[in-house]
């Protein structure tokens, strides 16, 4: 979840876990740190979300009988398993952490990686609830309509190294 995320890069807490996963596979920039945070902050607003009336009546009727701690952990497990293989082609294409090529590959990629953990959370969530085409490329849309401008902000607060 980048809004946990934000604060946690920008103050530097959380040191200990600031260890790469696989440095030469993923780039330095993908540690433990990240992945409890992004991970355990998507838990943590599965379980909270449950909690609003509004936000748990539209879920569709299987989402809610999973209950938030299955669909919080499989949504959590997406956010982190998701980041991986996309960092993993950005290494061996050269492009650094952070860092985007200038070409109609490098901005597809870096649209991608705006939502890249969609795919994976559809698969994830597949023996919960189905997810059509249309819902999940809904989704993907929406994840990355809310994410430029968080990256954006991360930006300007010092968590990312470039708005996009």
């Amino acid at each position: 979840m980048p809004v946990a995320h934000g604060p946690v890069l920008s103050l530097d807490l959380l040191r200990a876990l600031k260890r790469p996963i696989h440095a030469r596979a993923f780039g330095a920039n993908k540690t433990w740190r990240g992945a409890l945070v992004m991970g355990g902050g998507t838990f943590l607003a599965a379980l909270a979300l449950d909690r609003v009336p509004g936000y748990r009546e539209r879920l569709p009727p299987e989402v809610r009988a999973a209950g938030p701690v299955r669909v919080g952990a499989l949504l959590g497990l997406a956010v982190v398993a998701g980041e991986l293989p996309n960092s993993f082609v950005k290494r061996r294409l050269g492009i650094a952490p952070g860092a985007q090529r200038r070409t109609l590959a490098g901005y597809a990629i870096s649209l991608y990686d705006q939502a890249d953990w969609v795919p994976v959370a559809v698969l994830l969530l597949r023996p919960v609830w189905r997810m059509s085409a249309r819902e999940a490329a809904r989704v993907f849309a929406l994840v990355v309509a809310v994410h430029l401008p968080v990256n954006v902000v991360g930006y300007a607060i010092g968590a990312r190294s470039a708005p996009i």
